[in-house]
């Protein structure tokens, strides 16, 4: 199988994780376009799960495991649900790059509006409130206390940010899109006030969820990638990148366009009432979102083009993610448009 090699992984899992028993059967998950996310089942029927970076071209500092296990253990010893941490493998020569092992976690990943069917209408509005709660709690955790207080700079989260994916932009893209350039120039020129500093997750939706929809509620946050210190507006302003703006119209890769699901304002609002934080120029992080995000979509495309997605790669993906680059920068400078009148 792409992205496991068999028997040098079994043995690792037989030798460092706490009970595993041979033999061990893999499969990728489906679902997500960057790190590459595997089921693991052992010989006794026990399910773990194992995160390794893509296969082929990748930006060189991208897809850190052991940065990414190191958060969601610290994550875990908060309130936050996250799996539990089992093991790191930093040895290349195990699977020809470094991966970590979690339990597995039940629930439901609601990453598209057929999704949705899995969540009783009546649990939706419910399932919602707990995600933005879940939020709010990651931004109270106390980044000392569980040791990340050193992940990153505290303080001027949205300027490294601009930096960080203008640089990603000029290394990944494939073709020049001017809207990008004009609203990278756009946002660094108007930066809010950071409003303290929390662990931003960067990739926070139902999509990067496990949701037990039996009780609507969250059961585990993944993905972590992304994750730093920061601006804690910039992870509900991502949220709005996903969310349904009331006409109906969502992303197909967001269960909120279904009926039953609360009005991205009213998860604001929310959010708002339970941190006390001034939301009143949280369009201007859903243009950073949506331009972030869009810089995001392009490095996949490369990657596409490169052939690091393996078997996934088709022209309708392809197409897929570079319309998709065109389609959030021109959204990015419609939210700064709204910000602005």
């Amino acid at each position: 199988m792409q992205g496991i090699n068999h028997d040098r992984v079994s043995a690792w899992l037989a030798d460092h994780i706490d009970g595993a028993q041979p033999p061990f059967e893999f499969s990728l998950i489906t679902g997500g376009r960057s790190n590459l996310t595997f089921a693991v089942v052992d010989g006794n029927g026990r399910k773990l799960v194992l995160r390794r970076p893509p296969t082929g071209h990748v930006l060189a500092t991208a897809h850190d495991m052991a940065r990414e296990h190191r958060i969601i253990s610290a994550v875990g010893k908060s309130g936050v649900p996250v799996p539990t941490t089992l093991g790191l493998c930093t040895d290349e020569s195990v699977n020809d790059a470094p991966f970590y092992v979690m339990d597995y976690v039940d629930g439901q990943v609601l990453d598209s509006p057929e999704k949705a069917d899995l969540l009783a209408v009546e649990l939706r509005e419910p399932a919602s409130h707990h995600l933005i709660d879940v939020l709010a709690d990651l931004h109270a955790v106390d980044i000392d206390e569980i040791g990340l207080g050193d992940l990153a700079r505290r303080e001027g989260y949205i300027e490294r940010q601009l930096k960080r994916w203008s640089t990603q932009w000029a290394n990944s893209k494939t073709r020049e899109l001017p809207v990008v350039d004009e609203v990278a120039t756009r946002l660094a020129a108007d930066v809010p006030e950071q409003q303290g500093v929390s662990i931003a997750h960067g990739d926070y939706r139902f999509g990067n969820c496990l949701v037990d929809t039996a009780a609507g509620r969250v059961a585990a946050v993944l993905d972590w990638e992304l994750c730093t210190l920061g601006d804690p507006l910039a992870d509900v302003g991502y949220l709005g990148v996903y969310w349904v703006k009331g006409d109906g119209e969502g992303r197909h890769n967001d269960p909120s366009s279904a009926p039953g699901f609360p009005a991205y304002e009213d998860l604001v609002a929310r959010y708002a009432e339970r941190t006390g934080r001034d939301v009143s120029r949280i369009d201007y992080y859903v243009a950073f979102s949506h331009w972030r995000l869009a810089v995001i979509s392009e490095g996949v495309y490369a990657r596409y083009l490169h052939g690091a997605m393996g078997d996934q790669a088709d022209e309708t993906a392809l197409e897929l993610f570079k319309v998709a680059t065109e389609d959030l920068a021109t959204k990015a400078r419609d939210a700064l448009d709204r910000l602005d009148a």
